[in-house]
């Protein structure tokens, strides 16, 4: 599950630069092969304030180049819902566990979330971790640094959880489509030993935190 935020501090231009970085990726021919050889599923969700997150491209089952094909155009082509509102990061996980629950018989659970910010409305990410252990599900993030002193580390300590969860970073949203490709190939391009995905995206956990700097991490959050 790809978790894009679209609150009042991303502008018209940032939030182009996500979803063309996204769709980029996804057309990146060792990411689709992944995809396709996992049998992954896809989903997008754009989230804001509290209230405001929305599923906006519903789950794709990717097992050809066509329809990884076709879902890098719906990502190019998906159009903004918000603009000017707050950063609820814990609400975007509230709605991702309820898409969640229309694919009950995937093999792995990911919601991999992107931002610019630390959650300053609604429900705090951490009051989210129990539910989200319960349903088995990873939650990896982007930080994406522009203002805010130290995204990254605020994401490794309050959003990330599950075993291997991740942090990277993007060094403002010109960075961002370099970092979001480099994820995603981190993420599901490693070898699986006969894993296959079925019902959800094919997001695998590395065992880093990174920042500059690699750093171990051998804690499930």
């Amino acid at each position: 599950m790809l978790a894009v935020d679209v609150s009042g501090s991303v502008d018209n231009r940032e939030y182009d630069i996500q979803m063309q970085g996204l769709a980029a990726a996804l057309r990146d021919r060792a990411i689709v092969n992944a995809l396709i050889e996992q049998e992954a599923a896809v989903t997008l969700i754009q989230w804001t304030g509290s209230s405001r997150q929305r599923q906006t491209i519903p789950w794709t089952s990717l097992l050809t180049p066509q329809d990884v094909a076709e879902l890098a155009d719906a990502v190019e082509e998906n159009r903004r819902v918000w603009r000017n509102y707050s950063t609820a990061i814990g609400e975007a996980l509230v709605l991702a566990e309820e898409a969640l629950r229309a694919v009950p018989h995937c093999t792995r659970r990911v919601i991999d979330v992107s931002g610019d910010g630390v959650s300053n409305e609604g429900v705090h990410p951490r009051d989210r971790h129990a539910a989200l252990a319960e349903m088995d599900v990873t939650v990896n993030g982007l930080a994406i640094e522009t203002d805010e002193e130290d995204l990254t580390g605020w994401f490794f300590e309050n959003l990330i959880r599950g075993e291997g969860a991740f942090v990277m970073t993007a060094n403002g949203f010109e960075d961002y489509p370099a970092q979001i490709r480099r994820k995603l190939r981190r993420e599901i391009t490693r070898p699986l030993s006969n894993l296959r995905i079925c019902d959800h995206a094919a997001f695998t956990c590395d065992h880093k935190y990174q920042k500059i700097k690699v750093f171990p991490t051998n804690r499930a959050k």
